[in-house]
């Protein structure tokens, strides 16, 4: 019997030993309607979201901290926590006024020298951060609700900067714990958004929690991802940690939790057969595959090592690891940027389309001073995305001659590891698994992952200037023909480079009890709108 076996069957039962005894909350009809319980894509093993990227952080963030404007579905940057702001006609000085009333979870009100040392944080780590950083002439607070930011050149994505839902975001903290090292991880999660984080609850492994915030004054505008009204209709949000697939379909079925954020494919069809649970799609633009890999050591750090990869890597192994027999959930991607929008390319994507060739890899990777040296793969267990693409590689590499070190763990610990720069036999690493959401691909902007310099870069620290030239076309673009023939070019670069290697585009479903409603498709489970009755 196979593993997607034994989960249905696990799954189906739907009976309490499967998640281990864990019993419904002891409370009264009304205090359990008001209670939202959620089963989160991971662990919240830590909560800083500058420090790191994991998108299970930025999730729980997204209800603590605010931001100065918001994305919405269409892209676009409106107003969140700004009342208004001006623009010289050169473009190079930004007055910005916050909305009156606001206020941090502590009482205090928010005040531009919060924003100014938030924004000088997030700018250390951020790449449209540090673009912005290297233009800068100063960012100052010029009241308490009013702050300039004077540039030495016009950068017209600033709005798009301070609003993007990838991370880091551009969240907005009390001054004195925006003046942590951006390098080192706060301690005190205080923000002024929807929600407070109930950091005496919080059981690293088990459960996060997050309380409704009276003092929170929502945008009047309809909600539209981080954009509009953020009114939150529970008065708390319990994330309960289930990384076991079966126990956490059980506990669905059982009405313990209320919504799983990504449920397996496999399990779905049991899901659908229950008629108090709703299945759907969870973002329609989905998400991008990733094998990282580490250009700081080898064989990784030799362009001949990560192109014998994209030479023997089959994509629709990894893809049918992840979703199973279910083609329409997925699709072969020779490149970088999310299918179906607008700058959407294959240019250069040739390495990866056809016949696998492992001879010619091969011979590639003994042509890089490859010698037999282990391999280091971070493969989080918890995550069974990251799992299904774990074991994937692990063969892969094998069958390419590679001594393969597999350090099966879970994600909190990827997450921390994987931005040590020490060598690998040393706490380091060669590389690891993680995916991009289709959100975060559509252009250069948003998109961390995509950018190659160096030092600076994302986790792998890839450098590639032809890569970063070709950002930087797309940024000078003056209109669509001239972005798409920039980012044809760029997918070219980065696919020569290997600044990373995509494993392929898929689709995740969510699943939810019929007594929810208010969920909404889009990047993050946005827990504004979502309502519970009894």
């Amino acid at each position: 019997m196979d593993r997607r076996t034994v989960l249905k069957g696990l799954a189906s039962a739907g009976g309490m030993a499967l998640t281990g005894g864990l019993a419904a909350p002891a409370l009264a009809q009304g205090a359990a309607a008001r209670t939202l319980r959620f089963v989160p894509q991971a662990n919240l093993a830590n909560f800083d979201p500058i420090w790191g990227t994991q998108y299970v952080v930025r999730n729980a963030a997204a209800m603590v901290w605010d931001t100065l404007y918001g994305i919405d579905s269409s892209f676009q940057p409106q107003r969140q926590m700004v009342e208004s702001e001006e623009v010289t006609d050169d473009g190079t000085t930004w007055t910005f006024k916050l909305r009156p009333g606001l206020k941090f979870h502590d009482g205090e009100p928010v005040l531009s020298k919060d924003v100014v040392a938030s924004l000088t944080r997030w700018a250390a780590r951020d790449p449209m951060g540090l673009m912005i950083k290297a233009v800068q002439q100063e960012l100052t607070a010029v009241d308490d609700r009013t702050f300039k930011w004077v540039l030495k050149q016009p950068f017209p994505k600033l709005l798009f900067a301070l609003g993007k839902n990838n991370a880091p975001c551009a969240f907005i903290m009390p001054e004195r714990v925006a003046q942590t090292d951006p390098f080192k991880q706060i301690s005190e999660y205080i923000g002024s958004g929807p929600m407070k984080f109930a950091k005496g609850e919080w059981v690293p492994g088990a459960k996060a929690v997050f309380e409704r915030f009276a003092d929170y004054s929502p945008r009047q505008e309809k909600p539209s991802w981080f954009a509009g009204g953020k009114q939150v209709m529970v008065d708390r949000v319990e994330w309960v940690i289930m990384p076991d697939p079966a126990t956490a379909a059980a506990a669905l079925q059982n009405g313990e939790v209320d919504w799983w954020e990504n449920p397996i494919a496999d399990l779905v069809p049991v899901l659908k057969k229950n008629k108090n649970i709703s299945v759907d799609i969870g973002d329609p633009l989905g998400n991008i595959g990733s094998f990282r890999m580490n250009f700081l050591y080898p064989p990784f750090n030799d362009v001949k090592a990560r192109r014998a990869v994209l030479m023997a890597l089959s994509q629709e192994d990894y893809m049918r690891a992840i979703v199973g027999d279910d083609n329409s959930l997925w699709k072969s991607l020779p490149g970088y940027f999310t299918p179906d929008t607008p700058l959407y390319t294959e240019m250069g994507g040739e390495i990866l389309k056809g016949k696998r060739d492992f001879d010619a890899a091969k011979k590639l990777l003994a042509e890089s001073g490859y010698s037999g040296q282990p391999v280091t793969c971070l493969v989080a267990q918890d995550q069974p995305i990251t799992k299904a693409m774990g074991d994937v590689t692990a063969d892969l590499l094998k069958k390419l001659g590679m001594n393969v070190d597999f350090v099966a763990t879970d994600w909190g610990t990827v997450g921390a590891r994987r931005a040590q720069k020490t060598p690998p036999g040393q706490g380091g690493w060669n590389m690891f698994h993680t995916w991009h959401a289709g959100g975060d691909c559509v252009n250069p902007a948003p998109y961390t992952a995509i950018r190659a310099t160096g030092d600076k870069a994302w986790f792998g620290w890839p450098t590639s200037p032809s890569t970063e030239k070709e950002v930087a076309s797309w940024f000078e673009a003056k209109n669509l023909d001239e972005e798409k023939a920039a980012i044809g070019r760029l997918n070219k670069a980065a696919m020569d480079d290997v600044v990373y290697a995509p494993t392929g585009f898929f689709l995740n479903y969510t699943a939810w009890r019929k007594n929810v409603s208010g969920v909404a498709k889009g990047p993050v489970p946005l827990f504004w709108g979502v309502s519970k009755s009894a």
